[in-house]
């Protein structure tokens, strides 16, 4: 067994990174396909404002872009330091969409940005703009992939575990790729950097807009930014809803901690807008509902219905105390390969296997689990509810908030009033945080809300993690922050240097 203080450590320390990670990647998504359409719009004009725009957010985007891959390295060889077991659990899977993406999307991305930073003068029109569509489709093939992998950890699709390997073994590669969860995951998450990209050179062109400065330049940056955030948005909300349908089909522990549903209500199912869920109570003490809601929106029927956590709990000491015969009959077979009695055991509770690892958490022999202990791992089994419940509606909450941003930006843009309303532009630009915001409350309720697994239903956080030590995670963990922080520091100045510079070239300042 591993010491929890170990596990939690290594956690934090993963959390940490990836979430900083996670601060360039929705730009970098944003903005490749932003300097796609002004470089588009260049081309076909031939007018100079327009690769003055595409010059002047591009060196933007190779700020965020370089500080991004930095980050994203060290995420990569924390599986083999923090998440030994882990990845020796999973390597032949969750490898193979992250070796192609380092092969493939990676070396694209990289090589088209060097070709559109160093080409302007070297490549044709035409052939500039294609470096810049292959740029930012290798950004998002990066992100695909990588959301593939982590889509099979949220659903463990096109996979079996071998008794003999003591391995998860890929059985199924086109399963693993059209993993649903995989699918809605990408297009939600791209489309928030899309929204990520907009706001940020909203908030700017607003600025400059505030400021006198740039005007026309700004003003053109504006239209362009408020008509693809429109559309992000919209991507984000109808694709957000496909993600809470995979969810609601895949994992209802995570659905019902979000929903705060302790009980199973018929069906269709009301929704929580707004409640105070009581952990210790197992119910809210208040809750403001609207009925039907949930179930139409969480089952697309009137007629399935929604477990609620109490349901799943008692359904999950069933799959321990079966998952605790698994582990049994497995130990036995490692003892004796031809033992047909375990053999045949093992296959009848070999889907809850993962369930029985649970109770190591408690004792190393579960042949040794108490009724106390099944209980505690089955409680283990859902997620603490309020931080998935309060992260899931401030997520919502800001993506209907940067709707209205963006429809309000649609029109002022469209009647060259951007100008007039100045208290509007100040709102633009103080709300630049919030498509971060929604994105990192977007992460953490995918990936808080998976636990106590790091492969749903198969593997146990507790039992993923490395035989570390905890002062040398507090070592590591102290020197990423400090690093992080200090590139941090190096990323804020150079892009409010840049920003307040504004294009190269002299703009009218067009009324």
């Amino acid at each position: 067994m591993i010491d929890s203080t170990v596990v939690d450590l290594s956690r934090l320390q993963f959390a940490a990174t990836a979430m900083y990670h996670f601060i360039f990647v929705p730009l970098t998504l944003g903005l490749s396909w932003i300097l796609v359409v002004a470089e588009s719009m260049y081309v076909l004009t031939g007018k100079p404002i327009y690769r003055d725009m595409t010059q002047f957010w591009g060196k933007l985007f190779g700020i965020n872009f370089a500080l991004g891959v930095t980050t994203g390295i060290t995420m990569e060889f924390q599986f083999g330091t923090n998440w030994a077991y882990y990845s020796h659990y999973v390597g032949d899977i969750f490898g193979a969409p992250l070796a192609i993406e380092g092969l493939l999307a990676f070396f694209l991305e990289s090589t088209m940005f060097g070709l559109f930073f160093f080409g302007w003068k070297r490549l044709s029109k035409c052939g500039h703009l294609a470096v810049t569509a292959l740029m930012a489709l290798g950004t998002n093939l990066s992100a695909v992939l990588i959301l593939i992998a982590n889509a099979w950890m949220q659903d463990p699709v096109g996979s079996a575990f071998n008794p003999v390997t003591m391995r998860m073994e890929l059985t199924d590669f086109a399963a693993l790729v059209f993993n649903p969860i995989a699918q809605s995951k990408f297009v939600h998450t791209v489309a928030a950097g899309y929204v990520t990209g907009a706001l940020f050179v909203l908030g700017i062109s607003a600025w400059y807009l505030l400021e006198g400065r740039h005007v026309e330049f700004a003003r053109r940056s504006f239209r362009v930014a408020a008509a693809f955030g429109l559309v992000g948005t919209l991507l984000v909300i109808v694709l957000g809803d496909e993600s809470g349908y995979a969810v609601a089909q895949s994992q209802n522990s995570k659905l019902a901690a979000m929903e705060a549903a302790w009980e199973t209500e018929p069906a269709p199912a009301s929704l929580n807008l707004v409640a105070w869920p009581n952990e210790e109570k197992q119910a809210n003490d208040w809750a403001i509902s609207v009925p039907f809601a949930g179930g139409i929106i969480s089952t697309r029927s009137i007629s399935q219905a929604i477990p609620g956590i109490r349901e799943i709990r008692e359904k999950n000491k069933e799959r321990v105390a079966s998952g605790i015969q698994a582990v049994i009959a497995l130990e036995e077979m490692r003892a004796n390969p031809d033992d047909p009695a375990a053999r045949e055991r093992f296959g009848r509770h070999e889907a809850d296997l993962g369930y029985g690892l649970l109770v190591r958490r408690y004792v190393d022999d579960v042949r040794q689990a108490t009724p106390d202990i099944i209980e505690k791992s089955a409680t283990d089994s859902v997620p603490k509810v309020a931080p998935l419940f309060w992260s899931f509606r401030v997520m919502v909450g800001l993506g209907g908030l940067m709707f209205l941003l963006f429809a309000a930006a649609i029109r002022v843009s469209g009647r060259n009033a951007c100008r007039r309303h100045p208290r509007l532009m100040k709102i633009f630009l103080w709300s630049l945080p919030a498509p971060w915001i929604a994105s990192m409350c977007g992460w953490f309720l995918a990936e808080y809300g998976r636990q106590p697994w790091t492969v749903y239903g198969m593997l146990p956080t507790h039992l993923s993690a490395s035989s570390l030590s905890s002062a040398s995670l507090w070592g590591s963990i102290a020197g990423f922050a400090g690093f992080y922080t200090l590139l941090l520091i190096v990323e804020m100045y150079l892009m409010f240097k840049y920003a307040r510079l504004g294009p190269a070239a002299p703009q009218p300042n067009d009324v």
